[in-house]
């Protein structure tokens, strides 16, 4: 039977302007918002505007509030960088909350709608991960708007949850589709969330898995760290991370090296166990080298609202490497079930880390459960979406 119902108007856009979660030139490429852009730019041009804050930093912040302040400058002072010809960055100047709402309401659409014309786009598909940018929409004119529901931003350490909150609301009543990566947090909000898609994260499958079953050597500031190796690859964050977790799990197994790659914003020495090897951020096209190094990954995070409707990029990117998971628990491993071994508190934590180290498993389980979901799949899945509600590329 034929669908009675009338087709959406058609709309067309000539590019995307995408308001990132993180700043392209310091944080990890593995990030959704990174990813997904990396795929459209494929077919139309993409300006990512870096992180406009949800945040304030505070002097309370010590080293890294000066660090943060250092790292901005820098991203202002880069101006709009076209990285490749489809695919601009711009940080434009923008005062963070409250304060530096007007101002930036008037200025900041300005810089961005010039910077996008640079790249050639006039009828902009919006891509919001950084709520703050509802207050843009307006002036920017969109033809449509894709808002990235992918974490509880409210729920921040330091952001204003109300003003957080308010731009949330409005985003997801003009947002054409709400993307969510957790369906935990999509079922908590789909009363009031009429164009909710679950899409969550992508892999790049066959890099990730090249990287597991390589038998070159480990990238050489590991090498030298003995075996058995527990890697972690990511943000180590207070919101995320449970440090007493982990420094009391690896106090447990003195004997098995812990190898940490990625940005910390935790005070220094929070970690001193001699049997602990902070290796700091590496570029995205390392991490697989780093995953593949190790024995057994792991996902200590801790107890939160933030990490209850969590699904991390990470997860499929250590199953297509294919070495065992160790996790403590969060709402979306339950589509995982036999893949991760999940636990609960330090001693469950080093006991599962331990079972793992002798008795590993076949890692095409987990392989041939991400095999098909690639950032090329989701980029397409999404235009899709988006053609079905009458938005399609001009031209196509």
């Amino acid at each position: 039977m034929n669908d009675p119902r009338p087709a959406p108007p058609r709309r067309t856009f000539d590019g995307v302007i995408c308001f990132g979660g993180v700043d392209w030139w310091y944080h990890n490429r593995g990030h959704y918002d990174l990813q997904m852009m990396r795929e459209l730019s494929r077919t139309v041009p993409v300006l990512y505007v870096n992180s406009i804050a949800m945040r304030v930093p505070k002097l309370s912040e010590g080293g890294m509030f000066f660090k943060r302040v250092r790292r901005k400058l820098a991203s202002l002072g880069r101006g709009m960088s076209v990285v490749r010809p489809t695919f601009g960055v711009f940080s434009p100047f923008v005062l963070p909350g409250r304060l530096g709402t007007t101002l930036s309401r008037v200025l900041a659409p300005r810089q961005i709608g010039r910077a996008a014309r640079r790249l050639g786009i006039q009828r902009p598909l919006v891509w919001v991960a950084c709520p703050p940018a509802a207050r843009f929409l307006d002036s920017l004119h969109p033809v449509g708007l894709v808002y990235q529901r992918t974490d509880r931003f409210e729920t921040f350490t330091g952001v204003d949850a109300a003003f957080i909150g308010a731009c949330n609301d409005a985003l997801v009543a003009h947002a054409d589709i709400v993307l969510y990566c957790s369906r935990l947090l999509m079922e908590e909000e789909t009363g009031h969330t009429p164009n909710a898609l679950f899409l969550d994260h992508g892999v790049d499958f066959e890099v990730f898995r090249a990287a597991g079953e390589s038998d070159s050597s480990p990238p050489a500031d590991v090498e030298r760290i003995p075996r058995p190796r527990v890697g972690f690859v990511g943000g180590i964050d207070a919101h995320t991370f449970d440090p007493p977790l982990f420094c009391r799990t690896a106090e447990l197994l003195p004997d098995v090296q812990f190898v940490l790659v990625g940005a910390s914003s935790l005070p220094e020495g929070w970690c001193t166990a001699p049997n602990v090897t902070l290796l700091g951020q590496r570029p995205y096209e390392e991490v697989a080298g780093y995953m593949a190094s190790s024995d057994v990954l792991i996902m200590p995070w801790n107890e939160s609202e933030w990490i209850r409707a969590c699904n991390p990029v990470k997860l499929k990117e250590y199953l297509a490497v294919g070495r065992p998971i160790v996790s403590t628990d969060f709402c979306e491993l339950g589509r995982y079930q036999g893949l991760v071994r999940v636990a609960r508190g330090p001693e469950a934590f080093a006991a599962e880390i331990r079972h793992a180290l002798d008795a590993p498993v076949s890692p095409r389980a987990g392989r041939e459960r991400v095999r098909e979901e690639t950032w090329e799949n989701k980029a397409r899945t999404l235009l899709h979406e988006l053609a079905s509600r009458g938005i399609e590329i001009a031209g196509q």
